[in-house]
């Protein structure tokens, strides 16, 4: 059997070759994604990014959280107005 071709056993499991995960610089455990190209053709995307790299990303200026009343009382501003 050609040795450079991915197997896919009973349980649909992929066994791909080792020359992919050494090229991607996956290890035991790492998870990858498999991303549709086009119809029927997929790539594979090494998801071996920590989440600290995300740190940061959606964060807006800090505030200082809204207490019960707080809120409560912007609420009944608001509603105040509608009417």
């Amino acid at each position: 059997m050609d040795e450079s071709l991915p197997i896919v056993d009973s349980k649909g499991r992929v066994t791909i070759p080792r020359k992919v995960p050494s090229a991607l610089g996956l290890r035991p455990g790492d998870r990858i994604d498999l991303a549709e190209i086009e119809k029927g053709q997929f790539t594979i995307i090494p998801m071996t990014g920590s989440i600290k790299m995300l740190g940061g990303m959606f964060c807006r200026r800090r505030t200082k959280p809204a207490s019960f009343e707080a809120m409560n009382a912007a609420v009944a501003k608001g509603a105040s107005r509608s009417q």
